[in-house]
């Protein structure tokens, strides 16, 4: 089993479960003082657009989020968010997420 693999699964029980509805985990590394996690955003249209047609144009910057350490390591979460292209218009969108809670920082 790679180390990944192990790393992933243990992950999946620290993260919300409703995170993973959206976000694939792509990686995970252990460092000494850090463990960073990888997510990019799954290709799943948002509701509000689900009656036009989108064209996935991959992905906006990565961003990190720092959350709670566990066991004295910082978890680090590096976050893509997908983007799309209305067909008709070409409007670029995106999901409207809130991804730090109140008093976490981007």
């Amino acid at each position: 089993m790679s180390e990944n693999i192990h790393f992933e699964s243990i992950v999946r029980f620290l993260l919300p479960s409703d995170l993973l509805d959206y976000f694939e985990i792509t990686s995970v590394r252990s460092y000494k003082d850090k463990l960073a996690v990888h997510l990019s955003e799954k290709n799943i249209i948002p509701e509000e657009y689900s009656d036009q047609e989108l064209l996935s144009k991959g992905f906006l910057p990565e961003i990190c989020i720092q959350d709670f350490p566990i066991r004295d390591k910082g978890l680090f979460l590096y976050i893509k968010q997908r983007r799309w292209t209305v067909r008709i218009s070409g409007k670029i969108i995106t999901r409207n997420w809130s991804l730090a809670a109140k008093g976490t920082r981007f």
